[in-house]
This record gives C-alpha cells, sequence and structure tokens, in this order.
C-alpha cells in the first residue's frame, strides 16, 4: 500500500522514519505534503520519500492518507482532496478536538476513518499510541494500520470516547514529564551537580522507575514504598512533594487536558 502523510510535524517525520527503518514501508511507497515548503523540501532530502505540494496529489496517488494537521485545517483540508477520495481510501487522523464524526462530516461518510493519537517519544521510537476506527474499517485494514503505528512504540486500541484521556495521560503527558525531570535536575545543579550530568541522572531516573511499573505489573504505591525506608530521606522528600500538592496538581492537570480535548473544532 502507499502512504500518504498530509503535514509534516516531528512527530510525522518519525512516523515515515521508522516505517522506513524497520522495513514496514520501503519510502518510494511514502508521500508528503506540507505548508511550509522548506520543511517539505527538508524531509524530502532526509527520508527520501516522495514530495508533493498539492495535498490532492497525496489522494490520488496514496491508499492510506495520515491527516497530521491541526483539527482546524480540516475542512480546508476536505476541500482540497474529498473530490479525489473513495471508499477504499482509508483516512488516519492524529488530532486532537475532532471526532471520527467529524471526520466523516468534512471528507464523507462512505470512508474508511482510523482515529490515531501517538506522542512525541514517537521520536525515539516509544510512542504510546491510542486507536479506534469506525465499522467501515476491515479488521485486516485495521490491523495493518495498528502494524504501521508500532514501528515507533506501543499501540492499543481503546474505544473512542476515551481518546480525549489518551490525549492528556499520554499524547500530552511527555511536556508534565519533561518538566518534572527538568524541575529534579535545576535543583541537582544549584546543589552544585553540573547541568548535563543532572540531565542525565533526572532522565534515567525516570526511565527506569517506568520500565519497573511496565515490567513487575507492581501498584506504583507499592514501587514507591519500596524506596521510602522508615525515617529515610526519600520519605522526607515525599512528604514536601505531598506538601505542595503535586498529586493533586498532576490529577487536575490530566483532567484540565482531558476536558480541553472535548471542545470539538467548530464545524
Amino acid at each position: 500500500m502507499k502512504i500518504g502523510f498530509i503535514g509534516c510535524s516531528n512527530i510525522t517525520k518519525a512516523m515515515m522514519r521508522c516505517m522506513i527503518d524497520s522495513k514496514a514501508v520501503d519510502k518510494n511507497d511514502i508521500y508528503a505534503t506540507n505548508k511550509d515548503k522548506y520543511e517539505l523540501f527538508k524531509v524530502k532530502e532526509s527520508l527520501g520519500v516522495n514530495t508533493v505540494e498539492l495535498r490532492r496529489e497525496i489522494a490520488k496517488s496514496c491508499d492510506i492518507i495520515i491527516l497530521a494537521e491541526r483539527a482546524e485545517y480540516y475542512t480546508e483540508v476536505a476541500y482540497e482532496i474529498k473530490d479525489y477520495l473513495n471508499e477504499d481510501h482509508i483516512l488516519v487522523s492524529t488530532a486532537p478536538n475532532m471526532p471520527i464524526s467529524g471526520v466523516a462530516q468534512r471528507f464523507g461518510d462512505n470512508i474508511k476513518i482510523i482515529r490515531a493519537k501517538p506522542n512525541t517519544p514517537s521520536i525515539v521510537g516509544e510512542s504510546m499510541t491510542g486507536i479506534c476506527c469506525n465499522y467501515k474499517v476491515s479488521l485486516e485494514e485495521f490491523n495493518y494500520v495498528c502494524n504501521l503505528m508500532r514501528t515507533f512504540g506501543v499501540v492499543e486500541e481503546v474505544p473512542e470516547e476515551l481518546i480525549d484521556v489518551v490525549i492528556a495521560v499520554s499524547s500530552s503527558s511527555p511536556a508534565y514529564v519533561f518538566m518534572f525531570i527538568e524541575a529534579m535536575a535545576d535543583a541537582a545543579s544549584a546543589d552544585g551537580m553540573p547541568r548535563a550530568q543532572a540531565y542525565e541522572f533526572a532522565a534515567q531516573a525516570v526511565l527506569g522507575s517506568a520500565k519497573m511499573i511496565l515490567e513487575t505489573g507492581k501498584h506504583p504505591g507499592e514501587l514507591k514504598d519500596m524506596v521510602c525506608s522508615p525515617g529515610g530521606t526519600t520519605l522526607e522528600a515525599v512528604r514536601v512533594l505531598e506538601g505542595h500538592g503535586l498529586r493533586s496538581s498532576v490529577f487536575e492537570a490530566v483532567k484540565a487536558c482531558a476536558a480541553h480535548c472535548k471542545k470539538v473544532v467548530d464545524k
């Protein structure tokens, strides 16, 4: 199958690179277009994929079209490619604020639609992608797209009503984690550790902690207690974090993100 990308964000470029490196798709079967023509030129130079200036060329050339534009541009994109779509095309929407019903309203009720939300760790092959589809997509087609997404990370099917939660807890959350790492590194640097070393120590600690949850299957609270010796230094740090509302702040941030995702882009 030929895969077309409308929009060339950092995540999009990572997706293309991983698909090529894994040999899931030949670079000659990938097409891309982007509003910023200089960015499109860089994609051509770095990945060797086919690049086209007009969005309709993607619809005319490709079987699977990945809509990697922001939701507010979907109406504009639909205007340009809708007449070139047919019931054999598969549209993969990656935008928040745009349910499958909104994609169908713009591009056609007869179109096969998959909604997928990867995150920025796709750049290092560690994405967490939530995915769902409309009833027109066959199991074989859905599995094919899931396998494409697995070239840059973990993929899990979720009902569409949970996609907003996926965005809050996975797609947006690298920003929260980066803030946490930055804060820890700032404190370490304030106590004399060289900044580059502080980032390495903090980032590796977060990476290792996440791996413990995934590989041991233990509850995060149980793992936390394993570190907190009675009367020890860690418990004192945890006391300060609880006093400053870390748990509550994260809870409210994730809830706010999910609520904002539910604000569908105006039709």
